[in-house]
């Protein structure tokens, strides 16, 4: 295994078809790439899944089905336009995945997601409190977020 330069790495832990995730996930991002692999036995999964995605790293250990990713951790993304938000949201929400609100997901492997378009942070952090407001209100109702819906509601 190659990876262990880095101090500190998240640990997701799965059932068994960790590497298709890990593979899957760094097909999403630029800066993305499977570093190394423990394999339990020659013929099964690798045990640990050692990646980096999108210069953050990553492992994943295939444990067994003791437990199951939740809400309480999750891989959030921030974006740069409507483009990109479409485009992780789609693969991340395809063969299973599952919509949520306020641009949280869950992919087909269970783990939680949060797509967040930079525009999103800017309009409501802006100095405008009111117009910060109105933006924050319009992402409350939504799923994936949508940037011209955000603009328009701060712009009233």
């Amino acid at each position: 295994m190659g990876g262990w330069q880095h101090k500190v790495r998240t640990c997701w832990w799965f059932d068994g078809n960790g590497h298709e995730a890990a593979r899957f996930y760094c097909s999403l991002l630029p800066d993305s790439r499977i570093e190394g692999e423990a394999e339990s036995q020659p013929t099964s999964e690798p045990l640990v899944v050692e990646f980096t995605l999108a210069g953050a790293p990553m492992m994943i250990l295939n444990g067994g089905p003791m437990f199951r990713p939740t809400e309480a951790a999750s891989i959030s993304v921030l974006t740069d336009d409507q483009a990109e938000t479409d485009r992780l949201w789609s693969a991340l929400v395809a063969d299973g995945g599952e919509e949520s609100m306020c641009g949280w997901l869950k992919d087909r492997y269970g783990v939680s997601w949060q797509i967040v378009p930079r525009r999103l942070v800017e309009l409501t952090n802006d100095d405008d409190e009111a117009a910060a407001s109105r933006a924050r209100e319009a992402m409350l109702q939504m799923k994936k977020i949508d940037i011209a819906a955000l603009e328009a509601a701060f712009n009233g």
